[in-house]
């Protein structure tokens, strides 16, 4: 895989709660100089961001009900439809953690149905990610964890959402892991995975693109495009 390839697989992200005007900035002109299929931010930044990146062809992506998934369906309804309207073209919405982790289809699904018809209202082209926190379900037992991702995946699919993703990178249980890809994978059914949470270098980057991650999301993502280059330098 080529450095660009890989980059176009890629969302630039920058999430910490104490980012500053500048490091928005920055990961916007790294987006463009690399091309990063987008840079993920949180809500605040999302008009900023999408200005821009108008005309780029990379797109904007924030997060929603980020990083907890606690708030009210209408509640994260409002937030994930502000960020469509300010010109978000991709959210990544957390889902509410307990009803994932008893297996409560119905639930997951009413909630994540919410969200997509009110961003679909703004914006009929917006496309949803789902946060699961994967590494949480899997630290409930084997079987557990692997039916909590079986329904995850169906609650996603048949709401009208286009990702699963593994993680928001804040949970105390971790982030992504081959594990969690591999079983996102076996069940998506016409979903997309999205990998995201401790991928810090170009090996752990392949290997969950290797696992069936059609995308990532990483603020390493310079380091590792890089490292792809080198790569193919050194032969």
């Amino acid at each position: 895989m080529t450095s660009s390839e890989l980059a176009s697989k890629i969302d630039h992200t920058l999430l910490k709660p104490e980012a500053t005007s500048a490091e928005v900035d920055q990961i916007v002109a790294e987006a463009i100089q690399y091309r990063f299929a987008s840079v993920c931010v949180a809500p605040i930044w999302v008009s900023t961001v999408a200005r821009q990146l108008s005309g780029t062809g990379i797109l904007t992506c924030a997060v929603a009900a980020f990083p907890h998934g606690t708030g009210k369906p209408t509640v994260k309804a409002i937030e994930a439809c502000s960020c469509v309207k300010d010109g978000a073209q991709e959210i990544d919405i957390v889902a509410h953690l307990p009803h994932l982790a008893r297996q409560d289809f119905g639930a997951v699904k009413a909630e994540l149905t919410e969200v997509v018809r009110a961003c679909r209202a703004v914006r009929s082209d917006v496309l949803v990610k789902v946060i699961v926190e994967s590494a949480y379900l899997l630290s409930l037992g084997e079987a557990a964890g692997e039916k909590s991702i079986e329904i995850a995946c169906r609650a996603v699919r048949e709401s009208g959402c286009d990702f699963i993703k593994t993680s928001t990178g804040f949970h105390p249980a971790g982030g992504a892991s081959i594990q969690a890809v591999q079983l996102m994978k076996k069940y998506a059914d016409g979903i997309a995975v999205k990998a995201s949470g401790g991928i810090r270098d170009l090996p752990t980057a392949m290997a969950m693109l290797s696992a069936g991650a059609d995308r990532l999301g990483l603020s390493s993502s310079v380091n590792i495009v890089e490292a792809v280059s080198l790569e193919r330098a050194c032969g």
